[in-house]
């Protein structure tokens, strides 16, 4: 079983790093619509999609939203960190097949355990697909926990 780590706010350094990857696929799309009720054609329906600007299907925007709490949940600042805020902005389109990966930097140390993180999310081709920045309350203490396994899920 895979064990979860964090960092306390007291060992966090500024200009610390971390990194979570993700391949975009078609059960993530459908989970996601199914989970949020969003469901816009443009993720959906590949004719639909064909229409648009983006030629294809596209990933729900706050899919990489979703990831980058993943990132900051499971590696840095990790387990038990608590989100206080979220500024992103969508800089291209994700695709099914596009190999993600959430960079975290540590931008600033702040009182009463608050941690400023920069948050972007990079594609197979080292493009920039978004970029944000998170406050967090990093936890206070270090935990090293058993990653919780999911039930299997079915779509259809």
């Amino acid at each position: 079983m895979t064990q979860l780590r964090n960092f306390p706010y007291d060992s966090l350094e500024v200009g610390q790093t971390a990194r979570y990857e993700r391949t975009v696929e078609e059960r993530d799309i459908q989970l996601f619509a199914a989970v949020s009720g969003d469901r816009n054609p443009v993720h959906l329906d590949a004719a639909y999609a064909a229409g648009t600007q983006f030629k294809e299907r596209i990933a729900h925007g706050m899919f990489s939203g979703a990831l980058i709490s993943a990132a900051i949940a499971c590696e840095l600042p990790g387990p038990g960190t608590i989100y206080l805020g979220q500024s992103l902005k969508f800089t291209r389109p994700v695709k099914l097949g596009d190999a993600l990966t959430v960079e975290l930097e540590i931008l600033e140390k702040l009182p009463k355990n608050r941690v400023r993180i920069a948050t972007r999310v990079i594609n197979q081709d080292g493009k920039k697909v978004v970029d944000g920045e998170a406050e967090v309350m990093a936890p206070t203490e270090a935990l090293n926990i058993p990653l919780t396994e999911l039930p299997p899920i079915t779509i259809g």
